[in-house]
């Protein structure tokens, strides 16, 4: 753990005598949590640890720290804020995603790295400098395309309109100034237009749900017309979802979020059925290497105006998405530089 912490931070550019604050929850991790302090200490950094107690989610059906998004213990906690906008980086052992006190953190400067999964899964998933140069690659192929197809054997058809929006890149670790990302990860994304996403999604049977971190044993069939999900039809899985959805009673729940594929070759689709559900927050089924991944809910992270306290995940396996008439993943396989050398 101490040697993963001390690799991410090289890779994060952290500096002697720059300050971290580790931000704890609890839900911590406690060998995470000695890791980073370990490693920020032995790499000649300041550290400091906030502690903050978990929030009240009234519409969160679960404890996934996921399924319940925009409330954080930041909210209306200027002393917290402050500090964090003080420090060169903050490693996120919380999570704060699609906070509005996230983004003015961000726009101090200040580097967010967030890393919640267990220990393993974060040794067991290590940054690279070569994951990041695959992601840029994949990144800048979706900022120059207009449009993002997308087909599947068990029939989707979706066709998303792009640039409105930035591409997203997410490879585990912060080397910029105001940087946000996820270790671990490694995938691309985008978020479609607002309105433009129409056509047709059939989840198969082992696409995953999150975060309700399960596999679907029955099809699922998505209707989505103007950017939203007009109707979900299926079996029970189908009905599990709806209810879910409905529970937030908030229509924005079924717009169309981000969109993108997995480049991660450590991350693997059957880890999810490994974990007990409260013991991860599925970071291997959304960065397998060849997945398409798309969500519904906010698209504020994106630069959008659209917030919602639910926010649904689901990476599918064997589709085929093309930029522009151009393929990039074919049949669950990624088409690209890396994946055409290791072929060789």
């Amino acid at each position: 753990m101490l040697e993963a912490w001390r690799q991410v931070l090289t890779l994060s550019k952290l500096e002697a005598g720059q300050v971290v604050t580790i931000l704890t929850g609890a839900s911590t991790h406690p060998q995470t949590l000695r890791g980073a302090i370990a490693a920020v200490s032995s790499l000649g950094a300041i550290v400091n640890c906030l502690d903050l107690p978990p929030v009240n989610g009234e519409k969160a059906l679960s404890r996934d720290s996921l399924s319940y998004l925009g409330t954080t213990p930041l909210t209306g906690n200027r002393a917290a804020i402050a500090a964090l906008k003080e420090s060169d980086l903050v490693l996120d052992l919380m999570t704060l995603l699609f906070s509005p006190e996230q983004h003015e953190i961000l726009k101090s400067g200040t580097k967010i790295l967030l890393a919640v999964e267990p220990p393993e899964v974060l040794c067991r998933i290590l940054p690279s400098l070569t994951d990041r140069e695959r992601v840029m690659a994949a990144a800048a192929r979706i900022e120059s395309a207009k449009e993002m197809h997308i087909t599947s054997p068990a029939g989707t058809d979706l066709r998303c309109a792009l640039g409105e929006f930035p591409a997203i890149r997410e490879y585990g670790f912060v080397d910029e100034p105001g940087r946000w990302d996820h270790w671990p990860s490694g995938f691309a994304l985008t978020f479609p237009n607002e309105g433009g996403t129409q056509g047709r999604i059939v989840l198969d049977r082992g696409d995953i749900l999150l975060p309700m971190k399960s596999y679907i044993s029955d099809p699922i069939e998505l209707v989505v017309k103007d950017g939203y999900v007009r109707s979900i039809s299926g079996g029970m899985h189908a009905d599990l979802l709806k209810e879910y959805m409905s529970s937030f009673k908030d229509p924005e729940a079924y717009a169309m979020s981000h969109i993108g594929w997995g480049l991660q070759p450590l991350a693997y689709w059957s880890t999810l059925a490994q974990y007990d559900r409260e013991a991860t927050i599925g970071m291997d089924a959304r960065a397998f290497e060849g997945n398409f991944l798309f969500s519904m809910g906010p698209n504020n992270e994106g630069g959008g105006e659209r917030s919602t306290t639910c926010h649904i995940d689901i990476p599918m396996r064997h589709c085929t998405v093309s930029l522009d008439g151009d393929t990039v993943v074919q049949d669950g396989r990624v088409l690209d530089a890396w994946a055409k050398a290791e072929a060789a």
